[in-house]
């Protein structure tokens, strides 16, 4: 028996469903895949050059944390054995430094809010 069906007056046979494959030029497609997969490698170089560069910066962050941990490490060292190294102490008079501006610089706007409250 037949398993056709009738539906909206036409004639379906039950098989392959949906569009049927549009009669495409055989030299188009051909085109089309060659012009995608140009595309797809244009893409796959700048992805890989992105990467690089960004392992790259990453391996020249590494070698300059190392320097400066190999840096305190000695500076570790020489404190252990008693000795300030001048780096230190330059950083700690530095601080010293701005600590003693940080305050002058308060004391000076706390005179001028004193000021301008009492000029009422």
């Amino acid at each position: 028996m037949d398993d056709s069906k009738v539906v909206g007056g036409k004639v379906k046979k039950p098989g392959k469903r949906g569009r049927k494959p549009a009669k495409i030029d055989l030299k188009a497609k051909l085109e089309r895949s060659r012009q995608s997969a140009r595309e797809c490698r244009a893409r796959k170089k700048l992805r890989y050059q992105y990467l690089e560069e960004l392992v790259s910066s990453r391996e020249r962050a590494i070698c300059a944390l190392r320097e400066e941990l190999e840096m305190y490490k000695q500076w570790c060292m020489a404190m252990d054995q008693g000795k300030i190294p001048s780096e230190i102490k330059a950083l700690l008079t530095g601080e010293e430094q701005s600590k003693s501006q940080q305050n002058s610089n308060r004391h000076m706007k706390a005179g001028k809010t004193d000021a301008n409250s009492n000029s009422w």
